[in-house]
């Protein structure tokens, strides 16, 4: 199976325009093989927590159903971010589209303090399939903790799938974790981090996957737009710089 990860900068609240920039990303990981396509934390709205209450969609949101179009045309699975609405209040979303089959909403479940004010937590862990292989969704801030990982693992996770908004301290403090875990369980790691400003810092880039030995396979720089083609069957990887990208 070939996972794919999108490095890629977001603009601040801009939903239609971010919407434009993942169908291009997911069209050409298509045409690289992708079976599935994950991008980073909240992408389709930009890292922006102020903003996350303006710009919260509801769960079957019809924003999406471009998405949803192109994943029932190419037989490909997408995991975007996007602020969802929740009768609690807002939670950092995962929204899961997969080929002709319902749509699934993961939430972050473990939020960092900054978060607080502006976000409620998810409570509930997924596991879905694709291509064969049994995917655990990660945000951010929990995946830091090895129980995250666990937890899909005891679940039976196959793969792990990050999505994140990191500083360049919090890639760097990543490089040393996500190996670890990929060693301890036995799972490839696949890292999606954002590039340009976003909230009060700048994304640090570095979208990465180990192998399940915990080894590097591939990664991007800090400042690029590109993806992370990572060919589990063969414990391959590859990174791609992406140009032509919608303004």
């Amino acid at each position: 199976m070939k996972l794919c990860a999108v490095q890629l900068a977001s603009r601040k609240g801009d939903l239609a325009g971010n919407l434009r920039r993942h169908l291009f990303c997911i069209e050409r990981a298509a045409q690289l093989g992708a079976e599935l396509v994950v991008f980073p934390e909240l992408s389709l709205s930009g890292y922006e927590p102020s903003l996350a209450r303006e710009l919260a969609q509801p769960a079957d949101a019809s924003l999406l159903d471009p998405l949803q179009a192109l994943c029932d045309r190419h037989g490909i699975s997408v995991a975007l971010g996007l602020p969802l609405a929740a009768a609690e209040g807002v939670r950092i979303g995962m929204p899961i589209l997969r080929p002709g089959a319902a749509r699934l909403n993961y939430a972050k479940q473990r939020l960092h303090a900054d978060e607080l004010p502006f976000f409620v937590a998810g409570d509930q862990p997924l596991l879905f399939d694709a291509g064969g292989l049994r995917i655990a969704p990660a945000i951010c801030y929990e995946s830091m903790f090895l129980e995250h990982a666990e937890a899909a693992h005891q679940l039976g996770a196959e793969v792990y799938l990050v999505s994140v908004a990191k500083t360049a301290k919090g890639i760097t403090e990543g490089y040393e974790h996500y190996p670890h875990v990929a060693q301890r369980l036995g799972l490839p790691v696949l890292l999606c981090n954002c590039v340009g400003a976003a909230d009060t810092f700048v994304g640090a880039g570095g979208s990465a996957c180990w192998d399940s030995q915990g080894r590097l396979l591939a990664c991007l720089d800090e400042h690029s737009e590109g993806l992370v083609l990572l060919d589990t069957a063969h414990a391959s990887a590859e990174a791609i710089t992406l140009t032509g990208l919608p303004a």
